[in-house]
């Protein structure tokens, strides 16, 4: 089994609302091996989308730790963590978040835009990362003229332009047709078995969660 680039060691996490404590994980503990597919399934309010905020560290565990691909991520300052998140976090939203007056490359350009690359190579990474997710054609077009499964296909290759080591998807099928659906998923495979990513995804969509090996049901912040 290969070693674990996620893990979760006795976490808990909550929140307050008007000075009530609403715990959303309670002692939770998970590992994940690299290069491995999980999806995370449960009710709205279960504590699916923390799990995500928590690993790329976009929020901070109120008890455990938490590592990820090569850090200790809940004690990491904002700075170093937002750097690492750069290396070796990718994201893939429900709604695609492309911007409107951005071209397909320009979207995907922009997680690079903070790196050191030149414009040319800039250019090469994002040709490179179209061409994987089959839309080496659609370079200058911006997400109005592309259907919704090509603005997430769009969407993925902008999470994989920087070679992440992990994947982090949100219901990336949540806003998609069933043949979409299909497409995004196979791709998200395709993924993980050509270029060894790890990925968590969230969905509430039995047929996405089937192309995962594992699947996590959450219900109250623990794991059924």
């Amino acid at each position: 089994m290969s070693q674990p680039v996620i893990e979760f060691q006795r976490v808990t996490k909550s929140y307050f609302r008007d000075q009530q404590e609403v715990p959303v994980l309670r002692d939770f503990s998970l590992s994940i091996p690299s290069g491995t597919f999980w999806a995370v399934m449960g009710p709205s309010g279960s504590g699916k989308t923390t799990i995500l905020n928590l690993i790329a560290g976009l929020d901070r565990p109120t008890q455990g730790t938490i590592h990820a691909a090569g850090i200790q991520v809940s004690q990491q300052r904002e700075s170093d963590l937002a750097r690492w998140r750069a290396r070796h976090i990718g994201f893939v939203f429900q709604f695609y978040n492309l911007i409107p007056v951005l071209t397909a490359a320009e979207n995907v350009e922009l997680p690079l835009l903070l790196s050191s690359l030149t414009k040319r190579e800039r250019f090469k990474h994002v040709q490179a990362a179209l061409d994987l997710v089959g839309l080496s054609d659609r370079l200058d077009h911006y997400p109005r003229q592309l259907s919704g499964g090509q603005e997430q296909r769009v969407g993925i290759a902008r999470a994989i332009v920087s070679d992440p080591t992990i994947l982090l998807a949100d219901e990336p099928t949540g806003n998609l047709d069933r043949d979409a659906a299909q497409g995004v998923m196979t791709l998200l495979g395709r993924l993980r078995q050509e270029l060894n990513k790890t990925i968590l995804m969230v969905t509430h969509d039995p047929r996405a969660a089937d192309h995962a090996q594992e699947i996590l049901h959450f219900d109250k912040g623990q794991v059924n």
